[in-house]
């Protein structure tokens, strides 16, 4: 039994030894397992801290750059508005100066309309003064021959030493 009892106590303590390294070995596992699982939340944790500093960073990254487009576009609002104000001034000076220009040396200058205003009261006494001797003569072409002849006023006197002279009507 000697034999055997120590046998069994050799087994029996292969198979405690055995027993209490697995219990040791769960026991480092499961310390292993607990820091894995805080060393993965903390992980979890600077990762996501990771993300959240690369997004701030990008964004304001976009932010600037949305600022400079949109100060670009400002600038370019700015210059369009310069380039359309000189183009309408520039058209209303040509359509100015082109009327002008064309008027200038069509229209009589002043002189000239002076000049122009003192020929037509000439010629208007001259015109009077051909209607008082006659001006107002209704003159017409006569006959077969087209002879010149004019309306007389038969109701008033004759005149000449034959009569033959007689008042054009209107005088």
């Amino acid at each position: 039994m000697s034999e055997r009892g120590d046998t069994v106590d050799a087994d029996t303590m292969k198979l405690g030894l055995l027993m209490e390294s697995a219990q040791v070995q769960q026991k480092l596992t499961e310390t292993n397992l607990e820091r894995l699982r805080a060393h993965t939340q903390d992980l979890d944790g600077v990762v996501r801290e990771e993300i959240r500093r690369t997004l701030i960073d990008e964004l304001q990254a976009l932010t600037a750059e949305s600022d400079r487009a949109a100060r670009a576009l400002r600038d370019m609002k700015h210059a369009v508005n310069v380039r359309c104000l000189l183009w309408n001034l520039g058209a209303a000076v040509l359509c100015t100066a082109i009327p002008s220009t064309i008027a200038h040396y069509a229209l009589p200058s002043q002189s000239d309309i002076a000049a122009m205003r003192a020929q037509r009261d000439l010629l208007a006494q001259n015109v009077a003064h051909l209607e008082r001797r006659g001006g107002r003569v209704e003159w017409r072409s006569c006959g077969d021959l087209a002879r010149l002849c004019v309306r007389v006023d038969r109701g008033s006197p004759v005149y000449g030493e034959n009569a033959d002279y007689y008042v054009v009507k209107g005088y």
